[in-house]
């Protein structure tokens, strides 16, 4: 009975010092969980204005359409920065000389999707992908470049 105790109380001091941290954190850090395959990872944590680079992942707010709501937390990788070149081939798309997938016609719950422009990406925007073929990203003209504004900060996948 004793050790019950403790260990219940343990439990206890453990979730409190955790919820505490959690808290004194939130102006610098966010937690988010990834509810698709687009990416490997189901916990992450967004560092809020953190800087980035092409390759890192970031998270960002989606501004709303298809199946998901405005305001939804986005995490993709930086593909192409501001200066960069945007190639198409039919539904094959580039960055540079880096293929990075094709676009679909359709998503998978069904919604229609049309392929982005190609050309420079321009300042303030970012062009942003996964390797899945699922994903909802700047291959579509429905998401496009992401805007700086619309970047939470960079993401690190937890487990």
């Amino acid at each position: 009975m004793m050790n019950a105790k403790r260990l219940y109380w343990g439990v206890c001091g453990g979730f409190f010092a955790a919820a505490a941290l959690a808290w004194a954190s939130t102006p610098y850090l966010d937690f988010t969980i990834n509810m698709t395959s687009s990416l490997p990872g189901t916990l992450y944590v967004v560092h809020k204005g953190g800087a980035f680079k092409k390759g890192d992942l970031i998270a960002y707010r989606w501004h709303g359409g298809a199946t998901y709501p405005a305001g939804t937390t986005f995490i993709k990788r930086v593909e192409g920065i501001p200066g960069d070149t945007v190639k198409r081939e039919g539904a094959a798309f580039w960055v540079n000389d880096h293929y990075i997938g094709l676009a679909k016609p359709k998503s998978r719950a069904g919604v229609p999707l049309v392929p982005a422009g190609a050309g420079a990406i321009p300042a303030g925007e970012y062009f942003v992908a996964t390797p899945s073929v699922d994903s909802l990203d700047s291959r579509y003209s429905l998401s496009g470049n992401i805007k700086a504004a619309a970047v939470i900060g960079r993401a690190y996948a937890i487990f």
